[in-house]
């Protein structure tokens, strides 16, 4: 498997497709969550000539694409975001969601900020082990409905430090 930059034809569209495939498959969120995460990706292609957001796409040997992480400018000018990033069933159990992490928390610290966060929810809970496993703090819990389920809302931050 391989990462790559996002920036092909049909790049975008998946990321949307896959989370709204994937979430309703496995966690019953309802077509909210495919708009939530649009917005999203049109937020990082009308910014990305800034250079200080970045995505990825995981591709196998074929060229299908089967992953996805997205990082964009936080509020804060030294804090960047982790968004969308998803591992399709068909990639899974090889640590591609480590690798897009990774990769990831790599481009934070080049890119020269000193925090990365992100958020999730409840039912997330082998990317709730891979952020605690590679050193994310939980910094709020809180129950919230969306995507047409009861959902706790998860927040993680990251030192990525000086460099």
């Amino acid at each position: 498997m391989q990462i790559r930059n996002l920036g092909r034809p049909g790049d975008l569209g998946w990321v949307v497709m896959a989370h709204g495939e994937v979430y309703r498959r496995e966690f019953g969120f309802d077509e909210g969550f495919e708009a939530f995460t649009a917005r999203y990706v049109a937020d990082f292609a009308s910014k990305q000539e800034t250079g200080r957001g970045a995505a990825w796409i995981a591709v196998d040997e074929d060229g299908r694409r089967l992953g996805c992480a997205f990082c964009l400018p936080g509020d804060e000018p030294d804090t960047v975001v982790l968004r969308c990033l998803l591992v399709h069933p068909d990639g899974r159990g090889v640590g591609l969601g480590g690798r897009l992490l990774d990769t990831a928390v790599e481009f934070g610290r080049t890119a020269g900020y000193r925090r990365l966060k992100l958020w999730t929810n409840d039912p997330l809970v082998t990317a709730q082990g891979m952020y605690a496993g590679r050193g994310f703090t939980l910094t709020r819990k809180r129950p919230h409905r969306a995507f047409g389920l009861d959902l706790i809302e998860l927040h993680y931050e990251l030192e990525l430090g000086d460099e």
